[in-house]
């Protein structure tokens, strides 16, 4: 094989291993089916990063109907989708680009939590404080968090854009 610049490819063997670290991560994190996370985790290191069902399929050793359930749900998440170029039969898959902003960082998200767990609240109005605590404590959290998010993400985004400054960060579309 002639020397060029290309990035040697990693054996499909540490691919795998890699993509099942990740299933095992997001089954455990955030109740991910196995195989959503293992296919998230493949998406990461694979070459092309766009792939059809079917190649999916064989380099994951899974089925078509687990791969596209797999895909489905991704798609629901916003972190991966289906693309078609002009004359192409096929649809192939890869990570959404848009994806790189942070999630569950909408401070709005943890505003409704807090009124939702207010809201339990007042149904234990009577209730001892025991009984009252975890609510509690749950609202104070959510509002913590509904305000402190905001100027959390700008601190992100100032960050982000001095590591892509810097260098040490792709600028997008790159």
């Amino acid at each position: 094989m002639p020397n060029d610049s290309r990035v040697r490819e990693v054996p499909n063997d540490s691919r795998l291993i890699f993509a099942d670290h990740v299933g095992r991560f997001y089954a455990r994190q955030y109740g991910f089916p196995p195989m959503a996370g293992r296919l998230l985790g493949y998406l990461l290191v694979c070459d092309p990063p766009q792939q059809t069902i079917d190649e999916l399929s064989q380099a994951l050793l899974a089925s078509r109907s687990a791969i596209t359930g797999a895909v489905k749900l991704l798609e629901s998440h916003g972190t991966a989708r289906r693309t078609r170029a002009a004359g192409e039969r096929m649809d192939r898959v890869g990570l959404d680009p848009a994806d790189r902003q942070p999630r569950n960082l909408d401070s709005a998200i943890h505003k409704e939590h807090a009124a939702l767990f207010r809201e339990g609240l007042a149904l234990l109005t009577d209730a001892p404080p025991e009984r009252r605590a975890p609510l509690e404590e749950m609202a104070a959290l959510a509002e913590f968090l509904a305000d402190r998010l905001p100027r959390l993400v700008d601190e992100w985004h100032t960050h982000r854009d001095t590591l892509r400054a810097s260098g040490k960060l792709p600028r997008p579309g790159a």
